[in-house]
């Protein structure tokens, strides 16, 4: 009778088990602890921890460039959007009413906040959004972020490494959650390095301290929540060049900033050009139309109506005065000459 051979799994090898004719190997144990010679039991050993991370306070360029996706010019090295210096100077024409409007009719809502302390409010604040987000300090994540900054290369403290970031024509904007008490995010000397590195101002959801050195700041303004002569504390920097709320409305970073008396509105980099030359559009229209009803050319009723409506005879008068005084008006030339193409089919 032939012998029937029982088929084994196959086993990892380890010291050979004799069973009978048999050799069989020893099992390996892939979980739990493995036999030993001496008898015991060998603990399994625990996994080394993961090494940290540290995440970055200021958002890396690739990280900028994606939360401001829609725009599809120039960049500055840290990836905001580069907004050209010409049109910044143009949008010194651009109303807070005019701005918002234009936004409005492109679907952007929540761009606009008040209720600002200036100090000084006949001076606009006009430039690109570098913005800041601070936070209610947490002490072991500040100090993590504090080593990563560190060894990033920041130097200082957390609040100083946005302003060493600013270029020509920014504007340093902080979401510092409405703090006033010990929520002063500059004084005199932080002022004025701001203004030698932007010639502008700030916009800060806080406060600041040493108003008096501030005002004295020739071309620097700031339109802030409040004043308090307290030192900044429990405050700890969360991100810079990132997408933050102030008050009402959402900053991305490179928004150009237009602050006026009335408020404060933050236009999208890539809507920029549209504000400026709609702006630009409307005021030579509401000039040329104030200065007709002086003479008693026409009357409101002639004029005061939505520019589709006017007469024909009206356009084309408007389209000559705008030819005749194209080197007059507060819109470059070249400028002129478009509006007056683009008015001639009208």
């Amino acid at each position: 009778m032939a012998t029937r051979k029982t088929m084994l799994p196959a086993l990892a090898c380890g010291t050979a088990l004799v069973l009978g004719a048999l050799t069989l190997p020893a099992f390996t144990f892939a979980d739990g602890p493995s036999p030993d010679r001496s008898g015991g039991a060998k603990e399994p050993q625990a996994a080394p921890e993961p090494e940290a991370h540290a995440r970055p306070v200021v958002a890396p360029k690739d990280e900028v460039a994606y939360t401001t996706a829609e725009w599809k010019g120039k960049r500055y090295p840290d990836g905001r959007p580069k907004v050209s210096d010409d049109l910044l100077t143009r949008m010194k024409i651009v109303s807070i009413e005019q701005a918002w409007g234009t936004l409005e009719e492109h679907g952007y809502h929540n761009q606009y906040t008040g209720d600002w302390k200036t100090l000084h409010s006949d001076e606009p604040v006009i430039g690109r959004a570098l913005t800041a987000q601070f936070r209610p300090s947490s002490p072991g994540l500040e100090k993590r972020l504090t080593k990563a900054g560190h060894a990033a290369g920041h130097d200082g403290q957390m609040n100083t490494w946005p302003i060493a970031m600013l270029r020509n024509h920014d504007v340093y904007v902080a979401d510092g959650y409405g703090k006033t008490k010990d929520g002063t995010l500059i004084g005199g000397n932080l002022g004025h390095d701001i203004h030698a590195r932007t010639h502008t101002g700030v916009v800060f959801d806080g406060s600041v301290r040493d108003v008096g050195e501030l005002s004295d700041i020739k071309g620097f303004n700031a339109f802030v929540r409040s004043w308090h002569p307290s030192y900044i504390k429990e405050m700890m920097l969360a991100g810079v060049n990132t997408d933050i709320r102030i008050g009402k409305a959402v900053v991305l970073p490179g928004d150009v900033v237009l602050a006026r008396r009335e408020g404060v509105v933050f236009i999208p980099a890539h809507l920029a050009k549209t504000v400026v030359e709609e702006a630009e559009s409307g005021l030579l229209r509401d000039t040329f139309v104030k200065q007709r009803l002086e003479e008693g050319k026409y009357t409101s009723g002639q004029v005061d109506k939505g520019w589709d409506e006017v007469d024909r005879k009206i356009k084309e008068d408007y389209r000559n005065w705008l030819q005749e005084n194209k080197d007059k008006l507060p819109v470059p030339a070249d400028r002129v000459e478009e509006i007056i193409e683009e008015t001639a089919g009208a």
